[in-house]
């Protein structure tokens, strides 16, 4: 094993050689973790490469680490030079020990910006590090730095943009958010409430796939599974609480774009109009779905409060649909869901419809004076709200006469005040 400072150079050079020549001979790695061992054997490289999984022998990272740590640190000193390639070797072999060294990611994001290093490449190199730190900050805000630069291509020199970004934006596009959902779905998978996973899955959501209602359902129906089998994942929850209100969302402002058009009689192409249709969406039977899907959990896995707090949201949801609140927004406050991993709270405008529905108090329309005031509130009072309510006591006393967890108990009776208070 090496001692002096000579032999470490010498050792740590060939390591990040050995895991530069690694990417050369396999570029499709898919992981990196480190294989336990305290010492060196045989004389051989501690870099071992199986199929598409990169290990690390433990033994020589106490080496490894601090030397490129402090080679990079005298590169942003001006006291040692390092050319593109060795900035390229040394700055990987240090993320892939450590991702959340920032100046190491600062170095990559000059490297990209002079044309250098591809980003494509530095998205490769990031999934790798959340393979072994699912978790790490700095690894995300980079991930979405690079796909900032990759969403203003034209900003990237012309050798970059030509030679890493595809012919068809569409097409690249709905790669690149394929690409991010699995990433995300696989880190969050290795760390439990993986906060930074699900906030990076949302920002996707909303900055490269621009909220597409097709991209929204896809991402509903491919998390059910995901989420029933983590019941206690705050976060996972969340998400899909967020694809509700961002379903309600996108429809409402669909809705109220077709009204206008309808109101100012544009004329319309047939065959555009068809082509360019977005999904029709029930959204309550979506959210009826979403109960239903809720019960199964709840009846399957008692005892969790992450269940009960995501049907406490979902029903929520559900009398704003009904007119039941102010449609203005859809709101949630941290207090209703107790334990909550995300507050990233989704303002979800009404549509017209609902409006309309609400509005029927205030007219003072003289020529509908044969109307009551009572009688315009039976009018416009929606018996779903009604009967959702039994249907949750119903629900509620069920869990109640069979549930032998305490756990269970108490987030039922939660629920009920929470209902009672909900419906005075």
């Amino acid at each position: 094993m090496a001692e002096t400072s000579e032999e470490v150079a010498v050792l740590v050079q060939r390591v990040v050689k050995d895991i530069t020549n690694a990417f050369r001979r396999n570029p499709h790695i898919d992981e990196i973790g480190l294989i336990p061992c305290p010492e060196a054997r045989y004389n051989r490289s501690p870099i071992v490469l199986v199929e598409n999984k990169l290990g690390v022998e433990s033994w020589c990272v106490k080496f490894l680490l601090p030397y490129v740590h402090n080679k990079l640190l005298l590169y942003r000193t001006r006291k040692q030079w390092l050319n593109k390639d060795e900035l390229i070797d040394v700055t990987c072999t240090l993320l892939l020990l450590n991702p959340d060294f920032t100046t190491a990611w600062n170095v990559r994001k000059e490297l990209i910006l002079s044309g250098t290093l591809s980003p494509i490449k530095d998205l490769h190199l990031g999934k790798l590090a959340l393979t072994k730190f699912p978790k790490s900050p700095e690894t995300w805000i980079h991930r979405r730095w690079v796909l900032q630069q990759l969403s203003q291509e034209t900003s990237l020199p012309s050798s970059v943009a030509k030679g890493n970004l595809g012919p068809v934006p569409v097409e690249r596009t709905q790669r690149i958010i394929q690409e991010e959902m699995e990433v995300c779905g696989e880190a969050a998978g290795r760390y439990p409430s993986n906060y930074n996973a699900w906030s990076h899955r949302i920002w996707v959501l909303q900055n490269v796939a621009k909220l597409d209602l097709k991209v929204l359902l896809d991402e509903l129906s491919s998390t059910k599974h995901w989420a029933s089998m983590h019941v206690s994942d705050h976060s996972g929850f969340h998400y899909r609480q967020f694809l509700l209100k961002s379903l309600i969302s996108q429809t409402a402002m669909g809705a109220s774009v077709l009204q206008q058009n309808s109101l100012k009689n544009e004329p319309k192409d047939e065959e555009a109009t068809v082509s360019t249709e977005e999904p029709r969406i029930n959204l309550t039977q979506l959210l009826e779905e979403e109960v239903e899907f809720c019960t199964d959990l709840i009846n399957s896995y008692p005892g969790h409060e992450t269940l009960w707090c995501h049907r406490r949201h979902v029903f929520y949801l559900q009398h704003h649909l009904n007119g039941r609140y102010p449609p203005s927004v859809a709101h949630l406050s941290p207090a209703d869901c107790s334990g909550g991993a995300l507050n990233d709270l989704h303002l979800v405008p009404a549509s017209p419809q609902l409006s309309q529905a609400m509005e029927v108090d205030g007219l003072n329309d003289s020529n509908k004076q044969g109307y009551s005031q009572e009688t315009k509130r039976l009018k416009r009072t929606p018996a779903p709200d009604s009967l959702g309510l039994e249907m949750e006591h119903r629900f509620i006393n069920q869990v109640l006469s069979t549930c032998r967890n305490v756990e269970q108990a108490r987030y039922a009776n939660a629920y009920r005040k929470w209902l009672v208070t909900l419906s005075q």
